[in-house]
């Protein structure tokens, strides 16, 4: 599994970009992706795993950092097609525009290339892929914040920036193989691995699960299974798993 490790001085943020990758769309992305890096934004560092459950057909995001409210940038998905983690100095472009290329059948590591490739501020960003049949991806810009990298494994990959160290990724990944049950919980999992391994340098503060199904969501209205988020905590993984647990025992499958 590759790993990545950078020092540098350059801040991070919890942002992302994507790329469509026909015609006209690569274009469009291309100008999106040339937007340079905002200066004032607030550093952010994360950790997160984005994985793939085959017998529930689920796609799931599991991340925490030390930063508000990180469910409203990170995570994104769609049932049948796959997952985006994007994190780093972002461009939340990676995001809509990853899964548009999930839907048009690219494989994880084509659509993690693509994304890369059309951002000329690439070596800021880092974004994790799971795809339709769980084939995973990543990638880790050489200027991110050290200690940042990532690992990939049959279903998911995790990664991180401004973290302890790479044990913080390795932990993730031992527990989220090792873990059985429910899918929640297991990606859950990895996240305390993460943190009792050291986690963002920086401390804790939110912390989001974002889980799809096919019809699974609000009276089968949508795929959005489970979408929970601890927008600012002391513990926010133990307050995310207590909320995650709530929500199943009044959504019932």
């Amino acid at each position: 599994m590759p790993t990545r490790s950078f020092s540098t001085g350059v801040s991070l943020l919890l942002l992302s970009v994507t790329v469509l990758v026909s015609g006209c769309a690569q274009t469009k992305v291309a100008g999106r992706s040339a937007t340079a890096i905002p200066s004032g934004v607030p550093v952010v560092a994360t950790f997160s795993i984005v994985a793939y459950d085959e017998e529930t057909e689920s796609w799931g995001i599991a991340v925490q950092s030390k930063v508000v409210a990180v469910g409203a940038v990170v995570p994104w998905a769609q049932a049948g097609h796959g997952a985006v983690a994007t994190q780093a100095h972002a461009n939340v472009a990676y995001g809509p525009d990853g899964l548009e290329m999930l839907a048009q059948g690219m494989s994880a590591q084509e659509v993690v290339d693509a994304l890369v490739e059309a951002d000329e501020n690439r070596d800021h960003r880092q974004v994790g892929v799971v795809d339709a049949r769980g084939r995973a991806a990543a990638f880790t810009g050489e200027r991110c914040m050290d200690w940042a990298g990532h690992r990939v494994g049959a279903g998911y990959c995790v990664q991180g920036n401004i973290l302890a160290g790479e044990g913080v990724v390795d932990a993730m990944a031992r527990a989220y193989e090792a873990a059985e049950g429910d899918f929640g919980d297991r990606l859950i999992d990895a996240l305390e691995a993460g943190q009792a391994a050291g986690g963002d340098r920086r401390g804790r503060q939110s912390a989001s699960l974002y889980i799809v199904r096919a019809e699974a969501g609000y009276a089968g209205g949508n795929d959005r299974y489970r979408d929970v988020r601890v927008d600012d905590h002391e513990t926010p993984i133990a307050e995310l798993r207590r909320v995650y647990h709530l929500h199943r025992r009044m959504f019932r499958d």
